[in-house]
């Protein structure tokens, strides 16, 4: 690990005050993700600010009966919320599905939002990639990719989003609250995070300058019928192969409502609100379902090694709208 500075901001002014201006400059809370990519010599950051005491570890109720996650709530402390569980269950469940106990335990949502991909080559800084060193190659693009993006993919990089929290909160629509030096602004989740295009050393629509400071979650939780399923090499500690959010409304055997979302697949949570409008007016059944699955992967493709991946979340879809349309209960 190289050296670097370290402070601590007591306020969220001093947070913004340690970094604007100060180039390499990173905010550190649980460190779950930021401190593994300096220790590997990925993320080379000169400057460190812990904002752990600034006053951002709260649930709270919203004015339009929603829930504002603060951004310094611990992944686990989120998940076991009797508001997060009984309101948000999709939610709850994907948080528990990722990581660890103790991981969960020290990482946060802001932090969740702002992991970096797991590709191997983006690790291993002894080979060629796009996102730790623009330029370079994409080593993934023709070597070991069976993790790798079905969707969304560029000649630049095909590496996919790691979070499994982030899948749940982009079928439920969330959106992120940041601030900076211009003052504070309201980013939808399906525009905070970015396809890789031609600068995929980009995640995140944040500027350098500004913290997120919460998670607003809207009123409409979908807790009777919604589902999280995560399809991994190992029951537990491993990250998504393919993962799906599913959330339906269903009145009268017909879905009036439907939230889909994947992780897994993309450089981003991938939301398809083009196969959520298909199952409108349709029957909650499977060919609906199938339906709407071939609608979210229509322009799929496989690198080879993950073509698998391709007929695994058609499975994945359509079991999880199955299990979503039989759920009754949180």
């Amino acid at each position: 690990m190289r050296a670097f500075s370290y402070s601590r901001a007591e306020s969220v002014a001093d947070a913004l005050k340690g970094v604007v201006g100060h180039g390499e400059t990173k905010v550190v809370a649980g460190g779950t993700n930021l401190l593994d990519l300096m220790k590997a010599d990925v993320m080379r950051p000169t400057r460190l600010v812990d904002i752990t005491r600034l006053p951002l570890n709260r649930i709270e109720e919203t004015a339009e009966g929603g829930l504002r996650l603060g951004a310094l709530v611990t992944n686990a402390d989120t998940a076991h919320d009797e508001r997060v569980r009984s309101r948000y269950p999709m939610l709850s469940r994907a948080i528990l599905a990722g990581a660890s106990a103790q991981l969960r335990n020290m990482a946060t949502n802001g932090g969740n939002l702002l992991q970096r991909t797991r590709c191997y080559y983006f690790y291993d800084t002894g080979t060629p990639c796009n996102k730790r060193e623009p330029g370079s190659g994409c080593g993934a693009i023709g070597g070991v990719n069976r993790i790798h993006a079905i969707l969304g993919a560029s000649e630049h990089c095909i590496a996919t989003h790691p979070s499994d929290m982030c899948v749940a909160l982009a079928a439920l629509a969330a959106e992120i609250r940041v601030t900076g030096p211009r003052g504070e602004r309201t980013i939808p989740f399906e525009a905070f995070h970015r396809l890789p295009g031609d600068a995929p050393q980009i995640d995140t629509n944040l500027a350098p300058d500004e913290i997120v400071t919460a998670i607003d979650l809207p009123a409409r939780g979908f807790a009777a019928h919604s589902t999280y399923l995560k399809v991994r090499d190992r029951q537990s500690y491993a990250f998504a192969l393919v993962s799906v959010a599913a959330a339906l409304e269903i009145e009268d055997g017909k879905v009036t409502a439907a939230r889909l979302a994947l992780g897994g697949v993309a450089h981003k949570p991938w939301r398809d609100q083009a196969a959520e409008e298909a199952l409108v007016g349709r029957p909650a059944d499977a060919g609906s379902f199938a339906v709407a699955a071939e609608a979210v992967l229509r322009d799929a493709r496989g690198f080879g090694h993950n073509d698998f991946k391709i007929d695994l979340a058609r499975r994945a879809i359509l079991r999880a709208l199955q299990d979503a349309a039989a759920s009754e209960t949180p």
